[in-house]
């Protein structure tokens, strides 16, 4: 079949066909006319491709595992589990990080809010009050606590 049928079937388009080629994670057959022509095992490698990517993997980390990414052998594709596991410890430290940075943000926020709630409690003599708006169920002073989510001090 040629790429378009090919890349409507995986769900992508035809230049990231073309992008996987030129990457050198697939040798795609050629008619006499230069046309691309995919065989049903070419889908296949192209889907884990895809699928690869779709997790976080990039071109380079999926041409290391070249061996998972082939129909040929029986067995479990090598380094393919080191490389996930390897992926997955990348994908916990950007998290962590994410959820520090979260924190730090929560904090701040509390921060600000207790300035700005003292702040209006001294300015009320004055009649001088901006108009402000705080989440339904957030004190002010207080973190909102969206979707239920713990409080840092709630998971220590």
């Amino acid at each position: 079949m040629r790429a378009k049928e090919a890349a409507e079937r995986l769900g992508i388009t035809q230049r990231m066909l073309r992008h996987y080629e030129k990457a050198g994670l697939m040798d795609i057959r050629r008619s006499e006319n230069g046309y691309r022509i995919y065989g049903e095992a070419d889908l296949r490698r192209a889907g884990r491709i895809r699928d690869f990517i779709e997790t976080g993997f990039s071109t380079r980390e999926i041409r290391t595992m070249a061996s998972c990414l082939t129909d040929d052998g029986a067995g479990p594709c090598e380094g393919g589990i080191e490389q996930l596991l390897q992926k997955l410890g990348h994908i916990d430290r950007l998290r962590a990080d994410l959820d520090a940075r979260r924190e730090a943000v929560l904090d701040r926020l509390a921060m600000l809010r207790d300035a700005l709630s003292n702040h209006l409690e001294g300015s009320e003599s004055q009649q001088v009050a901006p108009d402000i708006t705080v989440p339904e169920g957030t004190p002010h002073g207080r973190r909102p606590n969206p979707a239920g989510v713990e409080s840092g001090a709630a998971r220590r």
